[in-house]
């Protein structure tokens, strides 16, 4: 039986901080490093779009190419993370830094190398890696070669990329995960959505049947791609435990209306197939049906159900950062569901400065749905608040409304943990030092507890700081989450 503490949690909960590489390491060309997808991404700002270019083009903002340059300060950033009592650091191995390109035979050592330095500072104040392999970086040689994952043979440069990166850290990483939130392609209306999980950029404005038929396809490479390197792993070390990552956002209906409730259970039908398939090892009926009935994902093979069913996952590692809610509209008898088309707001919610719902009941929720759903230990490996902080001129920074968030959402994990059984092993918030938001570009979109001096213009000294958040997370981690206030 797990052990646990006066919180209710387990007395080696795994509490730290998540980021990604692509988003704070910079050095984009450094050290043998090839271009990611996010390296041709412009900066954008909230209902402003960020721009995916045709390779690197002079004068455009990009960004991640110098992010908050973590590649040669993340000893320093390592250190902040310590003193907070860090437990576990949530972040990515850059594909592009072990293999540039993608499809080389050999992988870059330099990059290789980079990973082990930061590892083991990691490991030095005893703090556990938990790494994602693909987290929105795919090269982007293989987007302009390959057209993405909508090419099979791209399973192939994946698995050896896993493989290296099982091998090199096998005694340095336990903790793994496959695709970051490979279920934001639900919305493959959404250029970025579907360009940074699968890798498919439309450049020649396909129609929205062709991009549903490539994003189903191509995804089906990817969660065999996944199961593949999920056997591979436990053959190189049968310690490792190694998840998927899904965005969970639970799907409400606006109303009683039994229309607005069949649209809410689709919707959460066509989000979480993916990881229906990377845990219980097949397709849900539901989804097998609208294949069949649609003509999709045509390229599945008897072998490939056998590597699913073969290749599951150890634990369900999530991202929660709002709810959302649907209604019924006599446009769609077919209760499709497209991203956030059918979305419409909750009044029983309040809103941020990006328009995102403030939901933490429905964090017990979406613990509660998976694991009824998985029967497995989930890992909240993404939650946070991004927010505009002000620095004060003695330097501070008061984010009470980020100790708020996160405080409410603590409360009810614990909640889950306690009342609801839930087999937890670790709550990592997102963004735990300031970094480049993903879906704007922007810095000014702030989630962390170390602030970084830099501006979405690109201006700033880098310098960090603590803000009051720093030492309260510092003693929600001491007190293994019993002192909250």
């Amino acid at each position: 039986m797990t052990e646990t503490t006066k919180s209710g949690l387990r007395k080696d909960f795994l509490w730290g901080g998540a980021v990604a590489a692509n988003q704070l390491e910079g050095a984009w060309n450094v050290d043998g490093k090839g271009v990611s997808v996010s390296d041709i991404m412009t900066a954008g700002a909230y209902q402003k779009p960020r721009e995916i270019t045709k390779g690197i083009i002079p004068g455009k903002n990009y960004p991640n190419h110098e992010a908050i340059d973590f590649y040669h300060q993340y000893k320093g950033d390592v250190k902040m993370f310590a003193e907070m009592g860090f437990k576990c650091f949530r972040t990515s191995i850059a594909w592009t830094r072990i293999f540039p390109n993608g499809d080389e035979d050999e992988p870059n050592e330099a990059g290789l190398k980079f990973y082990d330095d930061l590892f083991d500072e990691c490991l030095k104040y005893g703090i556990e890696p938990v790494i994602t392999l693909s987290h929105f970086e795919m090269p982007y040689h293989l987007v302009e070669e390959y057209g993405g994952w909508r090419d099979r043979r791209v399973i192939d440069f994946f698995v050896k990329f896993a493989t290296v990166c099982f091998k090199r850290y096998k005694n340095k990483v336990k903790y793994w995960m496959t695709f970051n939130e490979i279920n934001n392609q639900t919305t493959y209306t959404n250029d970025f959505s579907i360009a940074t999980d699968s890798g498919l950029i439309f450049w020649d404005n396909e129609s929205e049947q062709e991009r549903e038929a490539l994003m189903y396809q191509a995804s089906h490479y990817e969660v065999v791609a996944s199961a593949l390197a999920v056997k591979i792993g436990h053959k190189i070390n049968p310690d490792f435990k190694i998840g998927n990552m899904v965005n969970f956002t639970p799907v409400y209906p606006a109303s009683s209306d039994p229309k607005d409730i069949l649209l809410a259970e689709k919707a959460m039908q066509r989000r979480y197939w993916w990881s229906d398939v990377q845990t219980l090892g097949e397709y849900p009926v539901g989804m097998e049906a609208y294949f069949k009935n649609h003509d999709l994902r045509p390229d599945i093979t008897a072998e490939d159900r056998v590597v699913l069913r073969e290749g599951t996952v150890d634990y369900v590692g999530f991202s929660y950062y709002n709810s959302m809610t649907v209604k019924y509209s006599d446009d769609n008898p077919e209760f499709k569901f497209v991203g956030d088309r059918e979305t419409v707001k909750n009044p029983n919610m309040k809103y941020n400065d990006w328009g995102w719902p403030v939901d933490p009941v429905g964090l017990r929720y979406s613990m509660n749905w998976l694991t009824e759903h998985y029967h497995k230990p989930l890992m909240i490996v993404e939650n946070g608040f991004g927010a505009y902080d002000k620095v004060e001129k003695d330097g501070s920074i008061h984010d009470d409304y980020r100790v708020d968030y996160l405080r409410a959402h603590i409360e009810q994990m614990i909640t889950a943990v306690n009342e609801d059984g839930v087999d937890l092993l670790g709550y990592t918030p997102w963004g735990c030092i300031d970094l480049v938001s993903a879906g704007t570009g922007q810095m000014s979109k702030r989630y962390g507890f170390i602030y970084v001096d830099k501006d979405d213009e690109g201006n700033g000294t880098l310098e960090r700081s603590k803000k009051d958040s720093f030492y309260w997370y510092q003693k929600v981690i001491r007190s293994n989450g019993s002192d909250l206030d």
